[in-house]
């Protein structure tokens, strides 16, 4: 018992020298925890959660500017890989290439868990099919389904137009793994170029389907977020296969954090410093108390808060 409060004194310990230590930089001229410039990278998906983490983390450390550039997750990665940035946010880890490289250059990787997070899929307003099981799913990302009226002959929508952010996105790479999507499917999918162009998109096109970040639709406090949930409808999935006995689950927190909405996935922060710098400090910010309410408030489920969950039930009189 001596040994675990022993442990838990010396991790308090570690927090407070990196959230309370001088602003002054160190003897070697390179950035601290909290002092300095650095660069980091992010898939385009998470952009709202990373703003915010950020404009937080500016304003209590004012001697950090941590500059973040957003691309398709692959590509982030393979800018860390080249020393251009010092973490990055991925809804992957690394892969044993990946891995081969920083073994070469004698690093070991810091991964953290940052939330639980999902796909959303969207249609337009005039679509009348805004709930689908997973094998119905299936059989339109794999191009056995190509118009709304396969699944309801009163669906005037038309053809399904598939409509991903960005062609190497994490988007796209969970959904092709998800469903078993080759290159031959893949043809069928068309880039908006971001994950708000996506919305765009569906708005004004009848028969799409978007593939976005539950990021961008889940910020209940940000007008963003709203004006997107109110020009597009957030599809129910189940992963029942009869649609007529199936419960749909939207991608709200509750639902992922219970793993009933079927297509959720993790967020990790991944970092290549093999000292405490900035990097180092952002992360270990991102993984604390703050940085995890921030995460909540986003829509997302937090890795390292508890999320209550309450069930209500109504009395029968």
């Amino acid at each position: 018992m001596l040994k675990k409060w022993y442990s838990i004194a010396v991790l308090f310990v570690l927090s407070a020298v990196v959230f309370t230590c001088s602003t002054n930089i160190n003897e070697k001229g390179a950035d601290t925890a909290t002092y300095g410039t650095i660069k980091i990278a992010s898939d385009e998906s998470f952009q709202p959660l990373v703003d915010a983490e950020l404009d937080v983390f500016h304003a209590l450390y004012q001697y950090a500017k941590v500059g973040i550039v957003y691309k398709p997750e692959d590509a982030a990665i393979d800018e860390m890989l080249k020393d251009s940035v010092r973490l990055v946010f991925t809804t992957r880890q690394l892969n044993e290439r990946e891995k081969a490289v920083f073994d070469a250059a004698k690093i070991t990787p810091r991964v953290n868990k940052v939330a639980i997070d999902g796909v959303a899929l969207i249609v337009n307003n005039a679509n009348m099919d805004s709930m689908l099981t997973m094998k119905q799913l299936k059989s339109i990302f794999k191009g056995e389904a190509t118009d709304w009226k396969q699944f309801s002959k009163l669906n005037n929508s038309g053809s399904i137009q598939i409509v991903f952010d960005n062609g190497n996105s994490s988007n796209l790479r969970y959904i092709s793994d998800k469903f078993a999507c080759d290159s031959t499917d893949r043809k069928r999918f068309f880039s908006a170029g971001g994950n708000k162009e996506v919305v765009d998109y569906v708005k004004n096109n009848k028969g799409a389907l978007g593939v976005i970040g539950v990021n961008w639709i889940s910020d209940g406090d940000d007008s963003t977020s709203k004006s997107f949930t109110n020009t597009v409808k957030v599809v129910a999935v189940s992963d029942k296969e009869n649609p007529k006995k199936s419960e749909y689950y939207q991608p709200y927190q509750a639902y992922m954090a219970q793993n009933w909405y079927p297509l959720s996935r993790e967020l990790f922060v991944i970092s290549r410093e093999a000292r405490v710098g900035l990097g180092t400090g952002f992360a270990a910010f991102v993984v604390s108390d703050r940085g995890q309410r921030i995460v909540l408030k986003s829509g997302l489920v937090p890795a390292n808060v508890p999320l209550r969950i309450v069930n209500v039930k109504n009395k029968m009189p």
